[in-house]
């Protein structure tokens, strides 16, 4: 995922809830999130403000492509974010991968069943309903319950031998009106199941089933005259009309049923698959295919489908679709092309989706036409580097010095990631005494653009130090020095593992070492580290033979000038024959350089 490809397709991104997930290059699932507006939310991962921290960075940096799935509101995308966490366990999710999880309402499996909120399911007989949004909204239910329904809340062993026993008194939950004392035989056992079961089906969802039967009752007691129970049913219908049940996505009656939709463009098809169970989207997939043959949309339909019953070994029982196909084609399963109801609002919400992956699609393969590799590695550079700038123009700095001789720093330039070789430069070090890598490359960075500052040059869009920490913190002296700092990108490269290095972040980025960019950057690091050995090499060269034409007598310093300017090193001034030394610097003077060159091992 680059910069300039997520502002091509930013447009294309729904401002609605949904859930968004990001791949790899590999199709690995990496983060599941949810969002209220999916255009906003996955457009602040763009943004420098969100890379303060490390995880957030390797994460963006290995993101190669976004899928998101719409519903209807922002509660409907934290319950399919938690299915979606709970089955795939991306790698950078954390909040949801350990045993923390949305909350549940639980009935106990017990005499005078408690009803209380809880984050563990325990697998011994007990009802759990939810996952709910929040905390908060769990709160909510059982404060209503609480008011229409008073239960116990302590977790007393309340036998019908220790009722009967006397072994328990009222508490202050009696007293204020929150329990009606089951424990001291108050409350006989089947009216507290009778308010166990209106909990049971309000938490299934069935709210007006529950209205209905105590509006029912209330009228029932009204006609017999016994208003004050009639009052008192009235006010736990109050209290049940002014509550609104928690969101499902969808109806919570629908269950194992499959949505296939189809849309396309041209010969450009997507298909979205969603998995219904239990009245909640457990699981969504987007496929996308290039029609090549002749196929008709049900085959393409069809293949998609098959293809997903392969992967997972499932039977499907029924089918929802967007368009009909052969129902020959498998008669054990139940095909379906809803018009109306709940059933039809599955597949506008399945397309909706498969359209937007559609023009998603359309807008990354106009890009790509019009893309040249130079702008594709480019682009994969910004992202993975997380530049402001697309990085056209990169300098990249290596030193180069053995035992403290001849120390050199070398600095390459890449323009649209291609070698720049007439901006090539290289430093003999002035300042610097014995082998300190970190002043040598101080010295370097600020000589070259203090000298850019002067000319008026350019300044690059991304700079490389050959090193770790330490050089990359001797570069940054410089730039500091010179008012530079956030004008110019600068990463540090270590050559051990390929870790970047940025200023001030003391964790290192790892970029997946197939990918362009690193292997870019590798290229720069090499390249300068070639054109400053090779600079290197050549003072050596000429310092050596330098000090070993010293030794001649005889030989003036205008001689040795030439020789070295025309020769370059005592290797080959030792294949130079007598009679051609002659012509260079006389008789005499070469028949004494000729036998003293020809002693030198």
């Amino acid at each position: 995922m680059t910069y300039d490809f997520f502002d091509t397709i930013r447009h294309s991104i729904p401002e609605e809830a949904g859930v968004y997930r990001y791949y790899d290059e590999d199709n690995k699932l990496l983060y599941v999130g949810k969002a209220k507006n999916l255009r906003k939310r996955i457009a602040s991962y763009f943004t420098n403000k969100r890379y303060e921290g490390a995880r957030i960075k390797m994460l963006v940096a290995k993101i190669n492509s976004i899928e998101y799935t719409l519903v209807s509101t922002e509660e409907d995308a934290l319950l399919l974010e938690n299915s979606l966490i709970k089955e795939y366990q991306p790698k950078y999710n954390v909040q949801l991968k350990d045993d923390k999880t949305y909350p549940f309402v639980c009935i106990k499996n017990e005499n005078f069943p408690r009803v209380f909120i809880t984050r563990n399911i325990i697998r011994d007989g007990s009802e759990y309903f939810g996952p709910y949004t929040s905390s908060y909204s769990v709160k909510i239910i059982l404060d209503v319950f609480t008011k229409a329904f008073p239960l116990r809340n302590c977790n007393l062993q309340l036998t019908e031998k220790n009722i009967l026993a006397g072994k328990f008194k009222v508490c202050l939950e009696y007293h204020i009106g929150n329990c009606l004392g089951p424990c001291a035989g108050l409350q006989a056992q089947e009216d507290y199941n009778d308010s166990i079961k209106l909990i049971r089906h309000i938490l299934k969802g069935n709210i007006n089933w529950v209205i209905e039967e105590l509006t029912s009752k209330m009228q029932e007691y009204a006609t017999q005259f016994e208003f004050e129970k009639a009052a008192h049913i009235k006010e736990k219908l109050n209290y049940l009309n002014s509550y609104k049940a928690k969101s499902t996505i969808v109806n919570p009656k629908l269950d194992n049923i499959d949505i296939f939709t189809l849309a396309h463009q041209d010969d450009i098809y997507v298909v979205n698959y969603m998995k219904l169970s239990n009245g909640t989207i457990i699981a969504t997939r987007t496929f996308h295919i290039k029609k090549k043959n002749d196929e008709t949309n049900e085959e393409i339909l069809q293949s998609v489908i098959d293809e997903i019953a392969f992967e997972s070994s499932t039977e499907f029982s029924e089918l929802l679709l967007n368009i009909p196909i052969d129902e020959e084609w498998n008669p054990d399963i139940k095909i379906t092309v809803p018009q109306v109801g709940d059933k039809k609002k599955l597949i506008d919400l399945s397309y909706r989706n498969a359209q937007y992956a559609l023009k998603e699609r359309l807008t990354m393969l106009l890009k790509r036409k019009t893309e040249t590799p130079a702008q594709r590695i480019l682009t994969k550079t910004q992202v993975d580097l997380r530049l402001k700038e697309l990085p056209i123009h990169i300098e990249c700095f290596d030193n180069s010095n053995i035992q403290g001789t001849n120390p050199v720093s070398a600095c390459v330039v890449f323009k649209n990631a291609r070698p720049s070789k007439k901006d090539y430069r290289h430093f003999k070090v002035q300042t610097v005494v014995g082998p300190n890598d970190f002043a040598t490359m101080e010295e370097a960075v600020y000589r070259r653009y203090k000298r850019l500052l002067e000319e008026g040059a350019s300044l690059p869009q991304l700079v490389v130090i050959d090193g770790g920490k330490g050089q990359l913190s001797a570069a940054m002296k410089s730039i500091e020095k010179l008012g530079l700092k956030g004008k110019m990108a600068v990463v540090g490269i270590a050559k051990r593992l390929e870790e970047l290095y940025y200023p001030e972040d003391n964790l290192p980025l790892y970029i997946d070492k197939k990918s362009e960019s690193l292997k870019l950057i590798q290229k720069l690091r090499d390249e300068a580290h070639r054109f400053g050995i090779t600079f290197h090499r050549k003072l050596r060269s000429k310092s050596a033979l330098k000090s070993e034409l010293d030794a001649v007598k005889g030989i003036g310093d205008d001689i040795k000038k030439n020789l070295l300017v025309k020769y370059k090193s005592i290797s080959q001034l030792k294949l130079v024959s007598l009679e051609d030394l002659m012509l260079d610097i006389g008789k005499s003077k070469a028949q004494i350089l000729f036998n003293y060159i020809q002693n030198i091992e």
